[in-house]
């Protein structure tokens, strides 16, 4: 199984089209996401208000690095949606294309007539990927919708943190990013859908609601038990011990015991086998109940060992540690160096830059990283070259401000 920097002739989504409409962040990302498995990506950004993620977060020499990351893969072509040329050359885009990802707010590409039915109607077979904080229908639809609304919203920030301190948001989009891996599920469960039917259709994603999927069985406890889950910290309500650990030297370890027999080794080894023999330990809720003993026994006996002693020492009793990392040791890690999880691409404006690979291993298709994010507006008039556009339609487009 293999994953590069050269797209295999034989990638899976190859002849697949996608436009990218969408910022910020869920929608570009899942276009990213078919874009690393062959799909051709075309990213549509305004002339004069560029994608937002090109000015998020640390920049060299005047140059986004998460848009490098955001925009891989991608084409880039600028149009002004608002204007009935650029309107124009998106019926275009649209009547070659397999997909389109929007996020803007429902009811703006009506304003524009360019919704479903515009769409549709060019192109039958094309899907049309809206994602929204809200989703297209209820009473929120229409509000502003960012990932961390879906992070407070879901039920996220109110399990997070520690039990006496206030709901604790992510660091990083985490919503966005489940929503991405979400969106493109949807996006090629859409098109599974259009081989059996020939007709494209709308994929309705809500932010708000892949959030709520991956927090587990919150809503069927809270049906049948009544049960809200509160927040517990690094601990787990369904087994111990179960938290991070500081070793002797200043690092810290994760340990995780959601196998019993898990529990069992971890006990033994630090010491307190005879733990293992009460009632209450047989059971993850039960040593959950008892999760002040047990991690004062683990947390003791880590304390006095290195890290590297520590993971060797787990390792030897099949136990489940993981050392607690910043990005600094990932790019070190030889287990990541083994998968190739980090890659490193040539890039025109920075050079050699590093990044995340494609998510998964094929072994006869692999994806790839072709390219990091391209300069805005740098395929515009390839792209519409390929429409069969002249260089004077180019030209009147970009007077008008189309372009």
């Amino acid at each position: 199984m293999s994953r590069g920097t050269t797209m295999d002739s034989h990638a899976p989504l190859e002849g697949l089209k996608v436009l990218d409409l969408a910022t910020l962040f869920a929608g570009p990302l899942a276009a990213t996401m078919l874009g690393d498995f062959g799909a051709e990506v075309i990213k549509v950004e305004h002339p004069r208000k560029p994608d937002p993620s090109r000015g998020h977060g640390p920049s060299k020499d005047g140059v986004g690095l998460w848009w490098k990351l955001l925009g891989r893969n991608k084409r880039n072509v600028t149009l002004d949606l608002s204007t009935p040329g650029g309107r124009d050359v998106l019926l275009r885009l649209a009547a070659e294309a397999d997909v389109v990802i929007e996020n803007f707010r429902p009811g703006t590409l009506e304003r524009w007539q360019l919704g479903w039915p515009e769409l549709s109607a060019v192109n039958p077979r094309l899907v049309l990927a809206r994602v929204t904080g809200f989703g297209q229908v209820g009473p929120y639809a229409r509000r502003p919708g960012f990932g961390t609304l879906a992070e407070a919203m879901s039920g996220f920030a109110a399990i997070t943190g520690e039990p006496e301190g206030p709901p604790t948001l992510p660091p990083f989009g985490l919503a966005d990013s489940i929503a991405a891996l979400s969106t493109a599920y949807a996006v090629m469960t859409a098109l599974a859908g259009r081989d059996r039917t020939g007709h494209g259709q709308v994929v309705d994603m809500a932010i708000i609601e892949p959030m709520l999927t991956v927090l587990g069985p919150q809503p069927i406890w809270y049906d049948q038990l009544g049960y809200v889950q509160q927040r517990t910290g690094n601990r787990s309500a369904n087994n111990a011990p179960r938290n991070t650990y500081r070793t002797a030297d200043g690092s810290w370890v994760a340990v995780s015991t959601s196998a019993q027999s898990i529990a069992e080794r971890v006990m033994r080894l630090v010491g307190r086998p005879d733990v293992i023999d009460e009632d209450w330990f047989a059971t993850g809720s039960g040593r959950a109940r008892h999760a002040d003993e047990l991690d004062e026994a683990v947390g003791a006996w880590i304390g006095r060992h290195d890290r590297a002693e520590v993971i060797a020492a787990f390792e030897k009793a099949e136990a489940a540690i993981a050392p607690v990392y910043d990005i600094r040791d990932v790019l070190a890690d030889e287990q990541y160096r083994a998968l190739g999880s980090i890659t490193e691409v040539e890039d025109e404006e920075l050079g050699r830059v590093r990044m995340q690979n494609v998510l998964f291993r094929l072994s006869e298709t692999p994806g790839a990283v072709k390219w990091a994010g391209r300069p805005h507006g740098a395929d515009t008039d390839d792209i519409l070259s390929g429409l069969g556009l002249s260089a004077q339609e180019i030209a009147a487009l970009r007077a008008d401000g189309a372009l």
